[in-house]
């Protein structure tokens, strides 16, 4: 279940960057009007501000939902950790005694 949302949360935030790249700036419909007749014509007449704005609702509100159960699963009290041997290794480091002073 874990690896299921890890790789649908991977997938969306991906998507999310692409939707978000492939918007217009606020200047296009100033270009627009100066004669780049062309600007929205890929998605219709009407323009895709809809259709994107659509879309990247959906994806911020998946993005949002998996990152909540993401960690709503990994801060279960025994969970297993993503990086345990680091973890590990950390852990042997801090109880290791300290050196005797020498007198």
């Amino acid at each position: 279940m874990v690896t299921f949302l890890l790789t649908l949360h991977v997938i969306v935030c991906i998507a999310l960057i692409v939707i978000v790249l492939l918007q217009a700036g606020k200047g296009a419909d100033a270009g627009a009007s100066f004669g780049g007749g062309a600007s929205q014509t890929v998605f219709g007449a009407s323009g895709g501000r809809s259709f994107m704005s659509k879309m990247t609702t959906s994806a911020a509100f998946i993005f949002m939902l998996t990152s909540l159960s993401l960690t709503y699963f990994y801060g279960k009290p025994g969970s297993d950790s993503l990086m345990p041997d680091q973890v590990q290794a950390v852990q042997t480091q801090e109880q290791a005694p300290a050196p005797a002073a020498a007198e």
